[in-house]
This record gives structure tokens, sequence and C-alpha cells, in this order.
């Protein structure tokens, strides 16, 4: 029985051995940082330091960044961006050019943006009142504030985003400049937050829609056409009267009978 206990603690050991070891903390990020030159924030120009940065001066205000400091060989300036009613984002672009020293007018610009991300927040405000004895005491009472708060705060690290920042700039490089590095003017990029969207391909038409419309039969040669006659005039009708009837009288038949001899004698009259 006393050999048993050892065992017993030897196996709660390794469960809680094992445990530790799950729960180990995540690496750090910077771990991740392995500092290789992969071109995502520099860009060489056949110019010099001086006139990459003016470029990159006027690649910033054609979209609308406010310029904080312009130096020769600095340049930085933010962006807002109101993405809905209570979130709120800014880009702030640095920009540092530095000359190569060869011989030919060489210069590297690094460009750097920082995102921060700003919510909405509400704090409820309270008064002190003054108590004789008590000293002040604190009330809360009914109003709040609204504000902007940062949240977060991230390096922006899209090549895709560089990638139209650096073709921007080439636009604005001194012509005689790109002409002798053979740089070819490309149409202006969009440099914004999120990234565009492909537009959608036109569809093609339908068979019914593609066909020609059938041509229209030419008009025959036209003709004189005769004017209707004319309408003969209505006369008012006239009222039909009605027609007379004669009435054919026939004389009653002569009797048979001898006419009287004698003359009639009056009805006498009762009452005289």
């Amino acid at each position: 029985m006393f050999k048993s206990i050892p065992m017993r603690v030897a196996g709660l050991a390794l469960v809680l051995a094992a445990a530790a070891g799950c729960s180990s903390k995540k690496a750090p990020i910077y771990e991740h940082e392995n500092f290789d030159d992969s071109g995502t924030f520099s860009r060489s120009y056949p110019v010099t330091d001086a006139q990459t940065c003016e470029a990159a001066r006027r690649a910033l205000l054609s979209q609308g960044y406010i310029i904080t400091s312009a130096d020769p060989k600095l340049v930085s300036g933010h962006k807002s961006f109101q993405q809905t009613g209570e979130t709120h984002m800014e880009i702030s672009f640095s920009v540092v050019c530095a000359d190569d020293g060869s011989e030919g007018h060489h210069a590297t610009m690094f460009a750097n943006a920082l995102q921060d991300r700003y919510a909405l927040k509400k704090t409820n405000n309270s008064a002190s009142v003054g108590v004789g004895v008590l000293g002040s005491v604190s009330m809360p009472i009914g109003s709040s504030d609204d504000s902007m708060v940062k949240v977060a705060s991230e390096t922006v690290s899209s090549p895709k985003f560089y990638e139209r920042f650096f073709t921007l700039v080439e636009l604005f490089l001194p012509p005689e400049a790109k002409k002798a590095a053979h740089i070819k003017d490309k149409p202006k990029p969009d440099l914004g937050v999120p990234e565009a969207k492909a537009a959608p391909a036109p569809l093609a038409p339908s068979a019914a829609e593609a066909a020609p419309a059938p041509a229209e039969a030419a008009p025959a040669a036209s003709e004189p056409v005769a004017p209707p006659p004319e309408a003969a005039p209505i006369a008012p009708a006239e009222s039909a009267e009605p027609a007379s009837t004669t009435e054919t009288v026939t004389p009653p038949p002569q009797s048979s009978l001898p006419p009287p001899t004698e003359p009639i004698s009056a009805i006498p009259v009762s009452g005289e």
C-alpha cells in the first residue's frame, strides 16, 4: 500500500507537467521580424534625394493627404477616413529620401504608413458638491460626452498599397530624369484604403441583339391622292302632316210604310 503512493505522486507530476506545457505562452510578435529586404517599403529612383522627396510630396497632395512636414529629405502627411458613424480611421504617411552616394544621382525612398483606428466612446460626467463637515461629495448627473478614442494602431504592410504609391511617385519625377532612365508614364493609380475592386467584365450581347435589324422595304412611288367626295348637304326633315280622312255618310234606307193620313195628337200631360 505504501509503495502505490509514490506511483500516484509521479503520475500527478506528469499530468501537471503536461498541463504546464499546453498552457505555455505564445511567441512574442517580434519573433516574426526577419529583417529581410523584401522591397515593400523602399524604392530607388534615378534622381537626387531632394527631387525624390519633392515627387513624394506632390504624390501625397494629389491624393488628398495633408502635409504636416516637408523637408528636402523628409515628408510627412496624414489622411482621414470615416468608415461608419462610430468608427474612424487615419493613415499617417512618412517618407525619407537618402542619397545612394553613387556618381550618378540616385536616391532611395523609404515609405511607411501607420493606420490608427478610433471608436466612439461615451463617458459619464459627475459633479462635486461641498457639504460642511463631510467635505466634497461626488454626485453623478445624467449627462454624457461622446469622444473618439484610439482603439488600434498598426503599420500598413500591404505590398499593393506601397506599389501604388511608388508608381504614383514616378509620375511626378522631372521629365528629363524619366527620359534618361527610360521610365514610361503609367496611368495614375488611386492610392487609398481599402483595395480597389475590379470592374465586372461587360456582358456579351445576345444573338437577338447582335443580329442586324432587317432592312425595311423601300416605299412605293408616291401618287397623288384624290380628295374625298364632298358630302351632300343635309336638309332638315319636313314634319309629316296627318292625312285628312273624308267620311262618307250614307242616307238611311227609305221606309216601305205609307205616310200617315191623320195628324198625330199630342200626348196629354198629367197633373193639368
